[in-house]
């Protein structure tokens, strides 16, 4: 049995994962630990488990920990579990700068680690099928790729600069990237972004972008990683594709399995979703490396790559032209 923590509840996705990881049969939740004490207590008696107010009395029973603090915290509880040999999935950015990323990257692999990036899109069904359509060649070789990552404006420390890294770009531009680099193989080799605050007038961060960039072989890619959704619309986000080959064209939407639910309690219309859990491919396939002493499919340096590409966009935007990868 694989024991697991869970570490902050800061964002959203964590209350996913827990209930993710009392649903696997490989895998025992030990216990929680919260930088805001109160919120993790609350947690822990809903969910009938133990808090802990110490997070390395934690560290101290368990196999891995699963991060979901605001995104300046990822680095220094990612080496904190190191130090006592805890393997991490942490919530995806990696990190705010390129530095804190280098370190996690320098202490998972001095400590002897597993460091994985919590990117649950690769476990959504159609994103897999469209990676075996690629697999096949039936696409040809690929030209061009045109993306979008939509979402709400989620407020709280997402919006909080120093918390969050950035606004939107920060927050959605790393799942497309992780997609485009397991889906091609290749890396990106510059960015090129325009940023703005435009949608959301209340807030001191960026809502809304486009991404130029270009992979290995001169693969033109565009994404749009806007927090675009008014709270109103019947779905939080999206992930879309439209990848052109030499031989066709696919078109990816990763949240298309919904029905329409006619809310009338709550006066609106949303999509319910009907596919699979693609948080709990994410989550088992994190237990299962730890069962299987084997390391996870989704790196941290998977997502240090993706983190790379988002600051590498706010660099362009701050300089006016295109940055060229690696940093």
């Amino acid at each position: 049995m694989v024991r697991i923590g869970m570490a902050s509840f800061a964002h959203m996705h964590a209350f996913s994962y827990i209930n993710c990881v009392l649903q696997n049969p490989d895998a025992k939740l030990v216990g929680i630990w919260d930088e805001n004490e109160e919120r993790g207590k609350i947690v822990a008696q809903n969910y009938k488990i133990k808090f802990y107010p110490s997070y390395e009395d934690l560290l101290k029973e368990i196999d891995g920990i699963i991060i979901c603090s605001s995104n300046k915290n990822h680095m220094p509880l990612t080496i904190k579990a190191s130090e006592f040999g805890i393997h991490v999935l942490c919530e995806k950015p990696l990190a705010t700068t390129i530095e804190d990323g280098k370190k996690m990257l320098e202490y998972a692999e001095k400590n002897k680690i597993f460091l994985m990036t919590a990117f649950p899109v690769r476990f959504a069904p159609p994103a897999y099928r469209v990676k075996e359509l690629l697999e096949s060649k039936i696409l040809g070789e690929i030209l061009a790729i045109k993306s979008s990552n939509h979402g709400r404006m989620p407020g709280g420390w997402f919006i909080d600069k120093d918390e969050a890294g950035g606004g939107a770009v920060m927050d959605h531009t790393v799942h497309v990237v992780d997609l485009i680099r397991w889906y091609t193989g290749k890396e990106f080799t510059s960015v090129y972004a325009e940023i703005d605050s435009r949608l959301h007038p209340e807030i001191n961060i960026d809502d809304c972008g486009i991404l130029l960039m270009t992979l290995e072989d001169e693969i033109f890619v565009s994404l749009d990683p806007s927090w675009s959704r008014p709270n109103v619309f019947p779905t939080w986000g999206d992930v879309t594709m439209e990848i052109i080959g030499t031989k066709g064209t696919i078109t990816l939407d990763v949240f298309a399995q919904n029905i329409v639910f006619y809310n009338e309690a709550g006066n609106r219309i949303t999509y319910e979703n009907w596919g699979s859990n693609m948080d709990y491919g994410l989550v088992s396939s994190f237990i299962n490396s730890i069962k299987e002493n084997k390391y996870p499919p989704v790196t941290g340096y998977d997502g240090y790559k993706a983190m790379e590409v988002a600051i590498s966009a706010y660099l362009s935007y701050e300089r006016g032209e295109p940055i060229r990868l690696p940093l």
